[in-house]
């Protein structure tokens, strides 16, 4: 079930003079990217890179001589011992293309819009990073269906362009992560990382939409948006819950006991989401709205889940 809203019920919206990606924003960018080039130095970057076969210079196999192939990638020494005309392939390094799949659903936003503006923080930055090591980064959002979608761009100029794609990204609607994400791998043709920043408040489950990334050769990783307010509800006495996704209402009476068995299964879930990723090597970093983005990133650093 997606999250229920609190009394106030109702999706906040950001205030005017609340810009997402002010001047303190950009000097924090300056600062992560710092700390991401020196993460680099010294190691062989673009470990992630992809390969497919072409002119590059790592050898990868043989195939058998079609007429019309060139002679020029034929390996004589084999047919000089062998008698068989064999073709030497090779590996070509691809570009990384990062995906950030954004979860624009209702429950997002509930409150004051914290964990979707967190993830739009996150996604800028981690954007940023990518596009300062020259590679290419695409957006796309989501919630019962894919939303608007920022095709692959490249050179740090960009940056300004995804802000422009973030500000615009709307709230609304269900979560259904396997049948948005499923739509999204038959659209793309680039493989690569795939960023999923999302509450996992899906009615489809989330379970689903990571096996459909893992399954097309993308390598998920999961930026799980938290809110303590949600793992500590402030509430008493009899009330009425509206789910902020489907609407459905439920009247309950609150009281300690209750209160209890909620924190005891919200925290059994969360483990069974870190459990399903850990098992699956699916990248797994829990990302509060109480903590600010650039520790987040720092942190997704760290972890070795973003930068290799």
């Amino acid at each position: 079930m997606a999250l229920l809203g609190e009394r106030r019920g109702q999706s906040g919206s950001r205030g005017a003079g609340d810009p997402l990606f002010d001047e303190a924003f950009m000097a924090r960018l300056e600062y992560l990217e710092i700390v991401a080039k020196r993460a680099f130095a010294g190691s062989a970057r673009g470990e992630r890179r992809s390969k497919k076969l072409g002119a590059g210079l790592e050898f990868a196999d043989y195939r058998r001589y079609s007429p019309g192939d060139d002679f020029r990638h034929v390996d004589w020494n084999v047919y000089q011992r062998l008698g068989k005309l064999l073709l030497r392939l090779y590996e070509e390094e691809e570009d990384l293309t990062v995906t950030l799949l954004i979860d624009a659903s209702a429950s997002m936003a509930v409150g004051d819009r914290q964990k979707l503006d967190q993830a739009l923080r996150l996604a800028a930055a981690l954007a940023f990073i990518t596009l300062s090591g020259l590679d290419r980064v695409s957006i796309v959002s989501f919630s019962d269906a894919l939303g608007p979608r920022l095709f692959p761009v490249r050179g740090k100029g960009q940056i300004f362009k995804v802000f422009d794609f973030l500000r615009a990204i709307e709230p609304g609607g269900p979560t259904a992560m396997g049948r948005a994400l499923e739509t999204f791998v038959h659209q793309s043709k680039r493989r690569g990382l795939a960023v999923v920043l999302s509450d996992l408040y899906a009615q489809d489950g989330f379970e689903g939409g990571l096996n459909v990334l893992r399954y097309h050769k993308f390598e998920p990783l999961v930026l799980h948006l938290t809110d303590r307010r949600e793992l500590e509800p402030d509430l008493r006495g009899d009330l009425q819950l509206v789910d902020c996704e489907t609407g459905a209402v439920r009247e309950v009476t609150v009281t300690p006991r209750l209160l209890e068995r909620y924190r005891r299964a919200h925290a059994e879930w969360r483990g069974g989401v870190e459990r399903f990723c850990t098992e699956r090597h699916v990248g797994y970093f829990e990302a509060p709205v109480q903590t600010p983005f650039d520790q987040l990133v720092l942190g997704l650093f760290r972890s070795g889940g973003f930068l290799r």
